[in-house]
């Protein structure tokens, strides 16, 4: 079993665990074993655009420091997060303070009882780490095929923006494609998988964000889509939860359930269904996965 640190955030430990604990557990099977990193702080959610600012990248810089504690304990320098958020963040504090060095020695001063941070930490997503496992050890961990289960990959933002932390073409990404089908899914061509759900604005424009959900889903359907896959948990919640909003400005909208790719892993893996959490979900996947479950 290899082992990996693997940093949660927030959402993981509250309305995103049924990402996290299907991450965990379809890990064990491709032979990964997550260490949680120790003492964690949130990765702030947002990056910080001001090129002179360096608030934003004061706790990813303490999570990458944690994580080089931590290292020499498991010996390995890679960290795995699964939220597209937090990997975001967490890439993005690496490559910045490495590319800076005034700011790295700012930050070093501020955080003066903090071990100074030496760049030996390996950011990557849980979608490159079974990349670089392999689909075909995938494909053979499969006992419960979900072939016939008409699935639209939905990528969003974070895991392609910007161009320096993205995980595959920004135009035309393809590995949540080759994941399921190697899963057994049948994959949708979704014209819209790297658009925007509309992010933040859920806060304070939740009538513009259930807009996005409406044409991110209405053209999954036309698309022939049975369910949409994310990774991350903000898009999950805008795609899933805003259709609520959906159906009182679209009465004739038909809902569609929204998953993680993990939680079809789960499935696919034939895993128990304690790890999928379906009661987190405000549009059920139950009757669309009764099928595979």
């Amino acid at each position: 079993m290899e082992k990996v640190m693997y940093y949660p955030g927030c959402t993981l430990k509250g309305l995103a665990k049924n990402l996290e604990d299907s991450a965990i557990s379809t890990a064990k099977v491709l032979g990964y074993e997550f260490h949680e990193l120790e003492n964690w702080t949130c990765c702030g959610a947002v990056y910080g655009l001001a090129k002179d600012s360096v608030k934003f990248v004061i706790a990813n810089l303490r999570n990458l420091i944690r994580a080089e504690e931590q290292s020499q304990q498991i010996g390995t320098n890679k960290l795995v997060a699964v939220c597209s958020m937090c990997y975001n963040n967490l890439k993005r504090a690496h490559l910045d303070v490495m590319s800076n060095e005034e700011r790295l020695n700012t930050l070093s001063a501020f955080m003066d009882e903090e071990p100074n941070y030496n760049g030996t930490i390996e950011v990557v997503h849980y979608l490159q780490l079974i990349e670089d496992k392999g689909f075909e050890e995938v494909k053979d961990a499969v006992k419960n095929s979900l072939q016939g289960l008409k699935v639209a990959p939905y990528y969003g933002c974070l895991l392609l923006r910007p161009d320096s932390v993205a995980i595959d073409s920004v135009e035309n990404p393809t590995i949540l494609e080759n994941l399921l089908e190697s899963l057994g899914a049948d994959v949708i061509d979704y014209p819209l998988k790297n658009e925007c759900c509309g992010s933040y604005h859920t806060v304070d424009k939740k009538d513009l964000v259930a807009q996005r959900t409406y044409k991110l889903i209405s053209t999954a359907r036309r698309a022939g889509a049975d369910v949409i896959v994310t990774s991350c948990p903000l898009c999950f919640f805008n795609l899933d939860r805003r259709q609520e909003l959906v159906l009182r400005a679209h009465p004739d909208f038909e809902p569609m359930p929204v998953v993680y790719f993990t939680q079809l892993m789960a499935i696919a893996f034939g895993l128990n269904r304690s790890v999928l959490h379906f009661d987190r979900h405000y549009v059920s996947p139950e009757e669309v996965l009764r099928k595979w479950l």
